[in-house]
């Protein structure tokens, strides 16, 4: 199935089933710096896709381009299309996004610090315009799910652990009653235990909820156990794709990003030439 398909009237319509259609974007930085060679990715309605890579492959950036976030760092998107629900977005301002359902939550948590972790959720509620009740119900709702934050409302979220702060990064997402979440590095500066509390979190919002996610994530081992669908990214390309299970059984997958594979660890020194062999897989 291919991102986008051709109507009779010659114009790209995304296709049914998926809520967001990447289709071969260019990103540059300054004018100058080619940061995405042709990515295309899709989420389906209700999925969670990860997007994996090391740190530098252009996973954050990605996710820029879609939630329309390049132009305040002085980055377009000069190629390509970005359709989410059907109609394309790149034209669209980043508020307009996120009243249409599509949200970030930015790497790095990024919670207003001198603000309560409840003046925090709050804020993500700003563009809605269905009463003061509807917030409030859906308040309780973010506190049904991250039961820690409900506990430390009243606290600044500047003072609060690293997995309250992401917590509460999302429970903020949650409040603009999204459809789909942009969701990067979630995993980054937490304990273990508190990863996997944050990613089981995850799937009961979208089995719960309906609400789809696409996650770039460097943990590609968490990362594939809670995805369906995974794409890989390497200097700015995708290189390989594929359902969650098949990438966790693929052996030059488990050896690059798992760091395991039939062989034993892989020499760093080999990285070059296993780079090149893994672009032709994709």
């Amino acid at each position: 199935m291919t991102a986008v398909d051709i109507d009779r009237d010659g114009k790209t319509e995304a296709a049914a089933d998926a809520i967001l259609a990447v289709n071969n974007i260019e990103v540059i930085y300054n004018h100058v710096i080619l940061v995405l060679k042709g990515v295309s990715l899709t989420v389906q309605r209700g999925g969670i896709v990860a997007l994996l890579g090391a740190n530098g492959a252009g996973k954050t950036t990605t996710l820029k381009a879609i939630s329309n976030l390049l132009r305040a760092e002085r980055g377009e998107v000069t190629k390509g299309s970005i359709h989410f629900e059907g109609e394309r977005v790149e034209a669209l301002s980043p508020n307009d996004l996120v009243r249409r359902g599509c949200i970030q939550v930015m790497e790095g948590r990024h919670c207003f610090g001198h603000l309560t972790v409840e003046e925090n959720l709050l804020t993500g509620a700003f563009t809605r315009r269905d009463g003061a009740a509807g917030i409030k119900r859906d308040l309780e709702m973010v506190y049904d799910y991250f039961p820690r934050l409900r506990e430390r409302r009243g606290s600044q979220a500047g003072y609060t652990s690293g997995g309250e702060q992401q917590m509460t990064a999302i429970g903020r997402a949650l409040m603009s009653k999204p459809k789909m979440i942009l969701l990067d590095e979630p995993s980054m500066g937490l304990a273990p235990q508190l990863v996997e509390e944050i990613f089981e979190i995850v799937k009961k919002l979208n089995e719960e909820q309906g609400v789809s996610f696409l996650l770039a994530e460097q943990n590609t081992n968490i990362a594939l156990r809670y995805a369906r669908h995974g794409y890989i990214l390497e200097s700015g390309r995708i290189v390989l794709d594929g359902e969650a299970k098949a990438l966790r059984e693929n052996e030059d997958v488990k050896e690059f990003y798992l760091g395991v594979g039939g062989e034993g660890r892989r020499s760093f020194k080999n990285v070059k030439h296993y780079k090149r062999r893994k672009r032709w897989l994709a």
